[in-house]
């Protein structure tokens, strides 16, 4: 059913808005580590490797004008090896002030954009560890002790802006992002990387009013564009916010379709309801060129808030279909409840899937949290309980066996623990999603709720 609701321009009743400072987002006070682990269950023989999730966590908060997404980036990781939970560390990222403030020398590397806090995104390319983030800064690259070694795009000697979010095609090992820079507000870019960790292709794409986009995704023949209306905002930069960017009621949303080898010129536009998109589950095409993806959609965003993001701006999963030619986004409501950081199995990138994976959102946040796995085939959701204190980060799925079946594997994410005041660490069979865990490492000190993380496989490692 095409979405027919009014409610994505509806204003809503006054909520008491976080600070992001307190509560599952208040930051922990110093880096640590610790091999002393405990384990409930059995960790998987076959994962070897680290768990690692990255979040903002200001060194010296900076109170009224503090936004959640420029904190300092601190990476968490979790090493297990032979059934055993061997580590857990944690590492700010370096960027200057944090070195500076920390008596550390500052890292090597080129800068760019309007500064170099790294917070958003942790996973493997070229051999090595990146951690990214979006708005014109560079990635910084990370040991396999998650300390910070240097910044700069991969193996290229350019300054090119980058992303939070590329996507991998499971078919070439190539990473597809769409990126912008806050101090160049009439285009955004597709950058493509190599394998290897070389630049390989950049396309200027025209834009107006300076859009955020936080996520894109890729089919086998085209990238996917966001270009929704969360802009640069002169008057929030003026006012004194830290994060310039508002929802912005002049800007035309619209999601684009460019071919990877093309230029700006070959990109079809599909108008959309106005609405924002943090992140897309995954496209695919159909036979007769129609593009279909999941995503995550909220109403507004950046719209009252001054700290973070709205909690409560209505994020629904919803499946959004571009037809053959141009025209409009055709939408349907999947699923209604709150919910975000949607994960699938990647080795379906691209591709006709079937599972989809979503933390939930209760609108009583003290409540105990769930993580919804969405079959795309029957329409049947399905919650898993972590209990009436968890509140789960996102979880991402690794195959037992890269030949399985999409539910032939685990799901590991952390998760707070509101009662002990500390993180655990699940692994959870997916194609048991709703029975108990197989293994919960308790990690003895508190992670802040942060943003993405993904499991690092030693065979992803020089």
């Amino acid at each position: 059913m095409a979405l027919t609701l009014p409610w994505f321009g509806a204003r809503r009743a006054a909520t008491p808005l976080p600070t992001f400072l307190d509560d599952v987002f208040a930051p922990a006070p110093a880096e640590s580590e610790t091999t002393v682990l405990q384990v409930d269950g059995t960790l998987p023989e076959a994962l070897s490797g680290m768990y690692a999730r990255i979040g903002p966590n200001p060194l010296k908060p900076q109170g009224k004008r503090y936004h959640w997404f420029i904190g300092d980036g601190m990476v968490h990781g979790l090493r297990l090896e032979g059934g055993r939970a061997q580590w857990y560390r944690s590492r700010y990222v370096g960027s200057n002030s944090v070195h500076k403030a920390l008596g550390r020398p500052v890292l090597p590397g080129p800068r760019h954009g309007v500064g170099d806090v790294v917070n958003t995104n942790v996973y493997a390319h070229a051999g090595r560890v990146w951690a990214s983030v979006e708005a014109g800064m560079l990635p910084v690259q990370l040991d396999g002790r998650l300390d910070s070694v240097r910044h700069g795009t991969f193996d290229s000697p350019r300054k090119q802006a980058f992303t939070a979010h590329p996507h991998r095609d499971p078919h070439t090992g190539e990473l597809h992002a769409i990126c912008y820079d806050a101090l160049v507000r009439s285009k955004l870019q597709y950058v493509r990387i190599s394998p290897s960790g070389a630049l390989s292709r950049v396309v200027d794409i025209p834009v107006q009013h300076g859009p955020m986009v936080h996520d894109c995704a890729i089919t086998r023949h085209h990238v996917v564009v966001l270009d929704l209306p969360v802009t640069f905002s002169f008057r929030r930069l003026l006012t004194g916010s830290a994060f310039p960017y508002a929802w912005n009621e002049g800007h035309t949303a619209r999601v684009g379709l460019l071919p990877k080898d093309g230029d700006a010129g070959s990109i079809r536009w599909y108008e959309v309801d106005p609405c924002f998109v943090f992140h897309v589950c995954n496209a695919h095409e159909q036979a007769d060129g129609t593009v279909v993806m999941e995503v995550v959609a909220h109403r507004r965003m950046f719209d009252r808030a001054r700290h973070g993001p709205e909690l409560d701006s209505g994020a629904r999963f919803e499946r959004w279909t571009l037809p053959q030619g141009s025209g409009r986004v055709v939408r349907e409501v999947l699923h209604d409840a709150p919910q975000e950081f949607p994960r699938f199995d990647e080795r379906r990138a691209g591709e006709a899937y079937r599972y989809a994976y979503a933390v939930g959102f209760q609108p009583d946040q003290r409540a105990g949290q769930p993580l919804y796995r969405h079959d795309l085939q029957t329409g049947q959701t399905l919650a898993h309980d972590f209990g009436p204190h968890a509140v789960p980060g996102e979880f991402v799925l690794v195959p037992r066996q890269q030949d399985g079946a999409e539910d032939d594997g685990w799901l590991l994410g952390l998760v707070h623990n509101r009662q002990s005041g500390r993180a655990e660490f699940h692994v959870l069979n997916a194609d048991d999603f709703m029975g108990p865990p197989q293994a919960v490492v308790h990690v003895p000190v508190r992670i802040p709720a942060g943003f993405h993380g993904n499991w690092i496989a030693d065979a992803d490692l020089r």
